[in-house]
């Protein structure tokens, strides 16, 4: 797969059923077994249960919980299963990081930062405000990942990692042709951008 190939460190699928990038259970599993990386399922606003129901069926390494979870969730999976736990917030200020991070920072991997958007859980293109990540930063727990989405592309990711220096980059929208259908060379450009920027870091 040109993701693997170009160094990226996960592979993720959208079980998130209205999304135009919605796949079931099966097809992740099958995007998860044709790469030796860890895959990411994106969910929304399920109950415990059936979260782990889906990692457990897609062999996913990790959950993106994408929508408004309880603060419980999080600890009842971890009781579940054995995953990464990434929570995303959709940021239009420094509040809504350091809510999230109050909420949610003891209990998750990564907090996943993502552009706002009324009606729409993710994937609409938007940057969130950078500004508001490095004004609330020296704040955040110690040990909670940072990952940045909202907006990326191969020509915007290199400033995101240079100014933000997060632990990582998604993106989705990005680096696709249409809704849903990836570009094989926005997906290489993509990689290869972020992994030379982050090379600069160290």
């Amino acid at each position: 797969m040109v993701a693997e190939a170009a160094g990226a460190a996960y592979v993720g699928a959208i079980l998130v059923p209205g999304s135009p990038r919605y796949v079931d259970a099966a097809v992740a599993r099958t995007v998860g077994e044709a790469v030796d990386l860890p895959l990411v399922i994106v969910v929304a606003d399920r109950p415990a249960g059936e979260v782990a129901q889906l990692a457990a069926d897609t062999g996913a390494g990790a959950i993106q919980l994408h929508g408004d979870e309880s603060s419980d969730l999080p600890g009842a999976l971890r009781d579940l299963g054995d995953w990464e736990l990434w929570k995303a917030v959709r940021v239009r200020s420094e509040k809504d990081i350091q809510r999230a991070a109050e909420r949610f920072g003891g209990a998750i991997d990564l907090l996943l930062l993502d552009g706002w958007q009324a009606h729409a859980l993710g994937g609409t293109g938007r940057v969130f405000p950078w500004e508001t990540l490095e004004a609330v930063r020296p704040g955040l727990p110690d040990g909670l990942r940072i990952g940045v989405a909202g907006g990326l592309t191969a020509e915007n990711v290199p400033d995101a990692v240079l100014r933000l220096a997060p632990d990582l980059v998604d993106v989705s929208s990005g680096v696709e042709s249409g809704p849903g259908e990836k570009d094989p060379g926005e997906v290489d450009a993509f990689v290869r951008a972020a992994l030379s920027a982050a090379g600069q870091l160290r």
